[in-house]
């Protein structure tokens, strides 16, 4: 396998992608992106990698789903007490990327971090599935646990406690949105020379460019 990687490559010749043909919002040509990727129905296009950085200013990535869009940002939910939630405390600002490789797309946004309200964090938990509703009390994402016995064992134990009720949001789970500054539309192209738009906001909008490759 060691000999294989330098090996492994792909040419990109599925589309092209101009400074002079994107929209003027770069939240509309992202929503065109993800209805395209949607469309072709590739697994998870939600799925995206988070990237914080903590107080000890070392980076920390991990794939999150996309679950919200508004002129809020991108929302995501997870256990505030996690990693990331840690992180973001320390230092409110991230990365995401969506990379969608049948597509031959890759999508860089950047921004500051907020929660979001427990309203629409309590909105969003009770449209979970019940078992995923249960996932949020039984695991204290990120702690140490001695082995899988110990889920198992908290599983039942909250099973039982919610058993014919509604199983309510943890105070410590909840959404966040990322509000983007920064993004940039890759769309790969033959001999490695890919295509980068960039939008950067500025006091006077957003401004447009291209970066090389």
């Amino acid at each position: 396998m060691q000999d294989r990687i330098p090996q492994l490559r792909k040419e990109y010749l599925h589309a092209t992608l101009d400074e002079n043909s994107v929209d003027g919002l770069p939240e509309h040509q992202f929503k065109k992106w993800l209805t395209e990727a949607v469309s072709a129905e590739i697994p998870e296009a939600n799925a995206m990698m988070l990237a914080t950085v903590g107080d000890d200013n070392r980076p920390s990535s991990r794939i999150v789903l996309l679950r919200d869009l508004t002129e809020n940002g991108l929302g995501f939910f997870t256990n505030y007490l996690s990693r990331k939630g840690y992180d973001i405390e320390k230092n409110p600002f991230g990365a995401i990327t969506f990379f969608w490789p049948q597509l031959e797309r890759q999508i860089r946004i950047e921004g500051r971090i907020t929660k979001v309200d427990a309203v629409d964090s309590d909105t969003y938990f009770a449209q979970r599935p019940r078992g995923s509703q249960l996932g949020a009390w039984i695991s204290m994402q990120s702690s140490r646990i001695a082995d899988r016995n110990v889920l198992d064992t908290k599983g039942l134990i909250y099973q039982k406690q919610f058993e014919g009720k509604d199983v309510p949001r943890p105070d410590y789970w909840g959404g966040y949105h990322l509000q983007p500054d920064y993004f940039e539309f890759w769309q790969g192209r033959e001999n490695r020379l890919h295509d980068r738009i960039c939008y950067e906001k500025g006091n006077a909008g957003w401004e447009i460019f291209r970066l090389a490759p």
